[in-house]
């Protein structure tokens, strides 16, 4: 039963690829006993790179704080007076504000704030393309899934998404501002005693009296200085497809110009190459899952036991 299956899957193949000759649709060059499949050839990629905006250009104020310096005055506290010995002068005490700090105002620069917000980045655009489907090596049509037929050629037409990566920027939420505020003069209340009566019978001088008071007194002005500072950029990386992504006629090994010895020895290649495989030289589900990991790893065709897979793992494809 199993032959009668594979005969008649043969027939089949041969009388569709006997149409696709009367059409003119066939690998150029074909030798006969040698078979043919449409592969998908791998797509090659170019990274470019583009310098993108991080954060633009913004200015900072910068307040310098006034100076200031501290000397000392001499306040007069108590005023001379002429004093008796018999009938000693009487004063009455009286406050005066002196000075000490003036007033002055304060800057306070409040910084801008900024948020952070994401940007899809387009990196690959969007194609079409045609993607082989069952048949040949690789390929289960059987029932049981445990057999490979080859069926001539059979195209896919699939849509391969954009490909976006996804970028930080900041931008500015709130600008600076600059606050000012009036710092109130602080005085100090000092005491003076002021002669009421002066002194009788006996005359005597007294000498008036001075106390040192600190004072600070304006030298620098505050000001303000204004500084730019410049825009920030960071480096983001796109992938342009060079090359590949077409669909070609390629030689494969087929039941027609393989033999079960030829697919042992390349299960063998492929497990020396560390993939799980035993070589019983059937072309199963193992054998197709570590022939497509093989060709993925090395940029290969990915589906059909191409010659130059076969030629890849160091075989010939006699």
């Amino acid at each position: 039963m199993g032959k009668f299956l594979l005969a008649s899957a043969v027939s089949v193949a041969l009388a569709g690829f006997a149409s696709a000759q009367g059409t003119g649709d066939y690998p150029p060059d074909a030798e006969p006993g040698s078979c043919y499949a449409r592969v998908l050839i791998p797509e090659t990629y170019e990274i470019q790179t583009e310098q993108v905006l991080d954060e633009p250009e913004h200015t900072e104020a910068r307040v310098i704080p006034a100076v200031y310096e501290t000397h000392t005055e001499k306040v007069l506290v108590k005023e001379q007076a002429l004093t008796y010995s018999v009938v000693p002068p009487t004063y009455v005490v009286e406050t005066e504000q002196l000075l000490e700090v003036p007033e002055r105002t304060e800057t306070v620069v409040i910084p801008a704030e900024y948020e952070t917000f994401t940007e899809q980045v387009l990196v690959r655009p969007a194609y079409v393309t045609w993607k082989p489907g069952t048949g040949l090596y690789g390929r289960t049509l059987a029932a049981d899934e445990t057999m490979t037929l080859p069926t001539g050629e059979l195209l896919c037409r699939v849509e391969v998404p954009a490909q976006y990566d996804t970028v930080t920027r900041k931008r500015l939420k709130a600008p600076e501002r600059v606050e000012t505020k009036v710092i109130p003069a602080r005085y100090r209340t000092i005491e003076r005693q002021v002669l009421q009566t002066p002194a009788r019978v006996v005359e005597e001088l007294v000498p008036a009296v001075y106390e040192d008071v600190p004072v600070q007194r304006l030298v620098t002005p505050e000001r303000q200085e204004t500084i730019v500072v410049p825009a920030t950029y960071k480096t983001v990386e796109k992938r342009t497809v060079t090359g590949g992504g077409t669909v070609e006629w390629r030689e494969v090994l087929c039941d027609s110009n393989a033999t079960t010895e030829k697919i042992a020895e390349v299960q063998r290649a492929l497990a020396a190459k560390g993939y799980n495989v035993q070589a019983d030289g059937a072309f199963g589900p193992a054998t197709l899952k570590a022939m497509e990991a093989y060709q993925k790893a090395n940029g290969l065709p990915v589906g059909y036991l191409t010659i130059s897979t076969v030629e890849s793992l160091g075989l010939s494809a006699d």
